[in-house]
């Protein structure tokens, strides 16, 4: 499968965004879809996972201004990030898993990101 993220941009800082992975392949036969994001300095961290079932996993760190969801119809996952901070800026990472255990997927594809840079 082959995952286009787009929407990053440069934002104030309380500002929003909505981010958008875009799959090759229909997305409710992928079992856990989701984000993770890169911050200058740090590894590649979890933002938020969605299951074919709509259950939702957050980064405990991040929750409450993140929300990710499943459009069927546009075959995209969106995530949207409000109120962002500079500690936000980074890149965002699209992620499909297959052959998943709840959350856990033996089978991992990556898109290319898309940069996130937040001004104080």
């Amino acid at each position: 499968v082959q995952l286009q993220a787009s929407g990053g941009g440069l934002v104030q800082a309380g500002g929003s965004l909505r981010l958008s992975c875009a799959a090759s392949d229909p997305i409710n036969r992928i079992n856990v879809m989701g984000w993770y994001r890169q911050v200058p300095g740090k590894e590649r961290e979890l933002v938020a996972l969605i299951t074919t079932d709509d259950r939702k996993k957050y980064a405990d760190s991040l929750k409450g201004r993140f929300t990710i969801s499943r459009d069927n119809a546009k075959n995209t996952v969106p995530l949207e990030i409000h109120d962002l901070q500079p500690e936000d800026t980074g890149v965002y990472f699209c992620n499909a898993g297959f052959g998943c255990a709840d959350f856990d997927c033996f089978s991992q594809y990556w898109g290319q990101g898309t940069l996130v840079t937040v001004s104080s």
